[in-house]
């Protein structure tokens, strides 16, 4: 069952994987052809292809 998320800046995204510091979530700092996620564990920054975002995430929050 695949689920239609609008990613927005500022979203916390919860990806199936976890980080090596043990963090699944992530916040969005970019959107675009790539996002630029920013690990809430950590603070470490990536930036990786929209298609392996839409893949492999399991929960999304919006921005209060």
């Amino acid at each position: 069952m695949r689920r239609d998320y609008t990613y927005e800046v500022g979203d916390i995204v919860t990806l199936k994987k976890q980080h090596p510091c043990g963090s699944k979530e992530w916040e969005i700092l970019r959107v675009g052809a790539d996002f630029r996620l920013k690990c809430l564990g950590c603070g470490h920054q990536i930036m990786i292809a929209r298609k392996l975002v839409e893949k492999n995430t399991k929960d999304l929050r919006k921005k209060a």
